[in-house]
């Protein structure tokens, strides 16, 4: 096999990815769920409105549409006696509505024909009486229904017919959903910054109109094109933030289509078990509502997931399941897909002929609908079957043919795939110099940026090497700094004073050039999650210049003092304090023994320069493991530096420090005490801006590590005096993990 089976598994999900957006956001231009409450009082106004006219007609089909998504049954028996009705009456309006509502449950229940009919007897009706509103809602669902069927541009054209109404009549829902279906095309077609734009204009107006029905529908379509993008953590909680409001309002069909994108995303990431859970109800759901398209989806999915999961016989069964189901609702899409991934697990049980035969069938229905992604793979698969029964000449066309779709899409993993069985074939017809340049382009695509196995990994490996290299580079400064001070106290006798101030500067330049380069750096890091960019911020807030500016001060007097022995002790202290921060800084999570080493190496360097040292304690519950515990690094020492730094302003007598560390009740927390000023009395100190800033910062990242570690995370700043006593309490609650060896 020249495929490993991982990578024949990322290649059916990549194909999959495409049917899946199909079903998304169908029929978004229609107002499909109402309150309970709304139902009710439309049942009032019915049974008091008893005589048979237009007004009854009307009452009945707004009751048959907010009862649409929630009885089907009640539904179908409003509908009927709106047909009785509307055509004893003769009546235009409910003619039309009827056919429309009459239209969607059959799109529902995947009767293509049966609905486009509907539709048309819908808009001769709504035109028949110049109903603009009417016009725009069955452009609306022309546009979904082909856009169904993976005709794109018909799509397009009728939702810029239903957009042009909307606009001339400021309808700010349905221009909404409108801007979302365009996104949806685009996103089908892979143009994916012009379904990003289209998407962001819809959110902007949903914002701006306190739209949350329309926001739910714009999170799943940001799921989908994240999704393909290979984020899929940020795709799942798109996906789960339109989950947790379809359960919010019972819309059945949603919940089903949340649940499927939620498996795909999890068995894309490579989680099968999750996946598995997610796609069994969703398909629990789609059989329920009788959607077959969804189901169908569905099944496609479980056939991956099995398939990953190298339960291949198992995998097959959903395979030819999907195939049967597609081929009874004429989805030519979903008939393609199915076929190929029958041939791909055919190709992984070493069967070729039959493998190749799926192929060319689904090849051939690519070909119908203009699927030209499918064809690529399509025509890779029937010459990596020739290529398993070594006839390397009949293979060497089709993966030409194939890798010419890939180019002409710019899809990496199928460009991939086509250089490696160039490569191969060449090698095998004895064209040893072509089977290099596509081996060296083989690796070129596979340790591409954009490689799919790469791109989930790419934000955080950046994250890692970044502060990799600051580490190493801190180790070396140290060093060298080390180095300097040795030779300086050497010859301090025997060197001028300003040679000495010249070294200093030197030094403090140098490194205040390396803090900014760091800052800058820092600073265009294009990270891809909330997590890492709140780890950023408060690395910068915490290792600020200014506390090294004035280490580095105190470093100068003591040289200058001749102070030699002090000199390497202060350098010594504060080289540890700095590395210990920075490798700290790199872990989201460090042991709460690292954690209080560094605090008090911290309280130690500030101690040694000042008249009056700092009396401090830390305590510890003896009901916790300092070795077990694990916390967010660099949390307390923010609140250590604040009460050192403001909190003794001014401050006369002893100066005491408190650390107290508890655990209760499965809540780690900390609690920092100082008899200082108190908070109250530093306000109006010039750097409240940077402590707020601090505290901010150190806020959000408990937040975003609280969702995390499932531990809850806040800060509570106070001044004692409510107490009747003497400076500033901070109450921290801290989110942890155990960890038992």
């Amino acid at each position: 096999m020249i495929y490993s089976t991982e990578n024949k598994t990322n290649l059916i999900i990549l194909m999959n990815k495409i049917t899946l957006l199909l079903f998304i956001l169908a029929f978004l231009s229609f107002n499909l769920f109402s309150q309970s409450n709304e139902i009710d009082s439309l049942k009032g106004i019915l049974n008091k409105h008893v005589t048979k006219d237009t007004s009854r007609i009307n009452a009945l089909y707004r009751l048959a549409f907010a009862s649409f998504n929630v009885d089907e049954t009640a539904t179908r028996t409003y509908l009927d006696e709106v047909r009785h009705l509307s055509d004893s009456l003769d009546y235009t309006l409910g003619k039309a509505k009827l056919n429309y509502l009459e239209g969607i449950l059959q799109n529902r229940r995947s009767n293509i024909a049966e609905s486009i009919k509907l539709f048309e007897k819908s808009l001769e009706h709504y035109q028949s009486i110049n109903d603009e509103k009417g016009i725009a809602a069955v452009y609306s669902a022309f546009g979904i229904t082909h856009y169904s069927l993976s005709e794109n541009e018909k799509a397009l054209e009728n939702y810029q017919k239903a957009s042009i109404i909307y606009e001339k009549n400021n309808n700010e829902r349905e221009l909404i959903n409108t801007l979302i279906n365009v996104g949806n095309v685009y996103t089908n077609l892979g143009r994916y910054d012009e379904a990003i734009e289209n998407y962001k204009k819809a959110l902007f107006r949903c914002e701006k109109s306190n739209r949350e029905d329309s926001k739910s529908s714009i999170y799943t379509s940001l799921g989908a094109v994240y999704r393909y993008q290979g984020n899929y953590p940020i795709a799942i909680e798109y996906y789960t933030k339109s989950l947790e409001y379809n359960q919010k309002i019972h819309d059945t069909l949603r919940i089903a289509k949340n649940l499927s994108n939620l498996g795909d995303a999890y068995t894309a990431s490579d989680n099968y078990d999750k996946g598995l859970e997610y796609s069994l109800q969703s398909l629990k759901y789609s059989k329920k509502i009788g959607n077959r398209s969804l189901t169908n989806n569905t099944t496609i999915l479980l056939g991956n997931i099995y398939m990953n999961k190298h339960q291949y016989e198992k995998s097959l069964q959903y395979y030819n399941e999907s195939l049967k189901i597609s081929q009874e609702i004429n989805h030519l899409d979903q008939k393609a897909m199915s076929l190929y991934n029958i041939g791909e697990i055919y190709l992984i049980l070493n069967k070729p002929l039959i493998a190749r035969e799926k192929f060319i069938e689904a090849r051939e229905t690519g070909k119908e609908i203009g699927y030209k992604r499918l064809l690529s793979y399509s025509l890779l698969g029937i010459a990596e079957s020739h290529i398993l029964e070594s006839e390397y000449q009949t293979a060497l066309p089709y993966a030409l043919d194939g890798k010419a779709y890939a180019l002409e899409l710019n899809m990496l993993d199928p460009q991939k795939k086509a250089e490696e069985l160039l490569s191969f074939i060449y090698e095998n017809t004895g064209d040893y110099e072509n089977a290099l340049k596509s081996h060296q382009l083989y690796k070129t695509l596979n340790d591409s940026l954009f490689n799919k196995e790469n791109i989930q990994k790419i934000t955080q490996l950046e994250y890692e090497y970044k502060y990799k290299n600051q580490l190493e580079n801190a180790k070396n400064n140290e060093l060298r700094l080390t180095e300097t001070v040795k030779v300086t106290s050497s010859n301090l006798e025997k060197t001028q004073g300003n040679l000495l101030l010249g070294i200093i500067i030197f030094l403090l330049v140098t490194i205040i050039l390396g803090i900014i380069i760091f800052y800058l750096r820092v600073r265009n890091v294009k990270s891809e999650t909330q997590n890492i960019i709140t780890e950023q911020r408060l690395l910068r807030s915490q290792m600020t210049p200014h506390f090294i500016f004035n280490a580095l001060s105190v470093l100068q007097g003591i040289i200058l003092n001749k102070e030699n022995k002090k000199a390497v002790s202060y350098l010594s202290k504060f080289s540890k304090l700095l590395r210990t921060t920075l490798e700290n800084s790199r872990e989201q999570m460090v042991s709460l023994n690292q954690e209080l080493i560094a605090i008090e190496n911290y309280i130690s360097l500030q101690n040694i320069e000042v008249d009056a040292p700092y009396n401090y304690s830390i305590i510890v519950d003896s009901m916790i493991d300092k070795d077990q515990f694990y916390i967010p690094p660099m949390l307390i020492q923010p609140f250590i530096e604040n009460a050192i730094e403001h909190g003794f302003v001014n401050h006369k007598g002893e100066k005491e420090l408190t650390v107290i560390l508890n655990y209760t009740n499965k809540v780690l927390t900390c609690t920092i005490k100082d008899n200082g000023i108190g908070i109250d009395a530093q306000k109006t100190n010039s750097n409240q801006d940077k402590k707020s800033l601090s505290t901010a910062i150190t806020t959000e990242r408990l937040e975003l590590l609280s969702r995390n570690t499932k531990n809850k995370g806040s800060i509570h700043v106070e001044d004692r005096k409510k107490y009747n006593e003497q400076g500033t309490l901070v109450t921290l609650i801290i989110p942890y993990r155990i960890e038992v060896y």
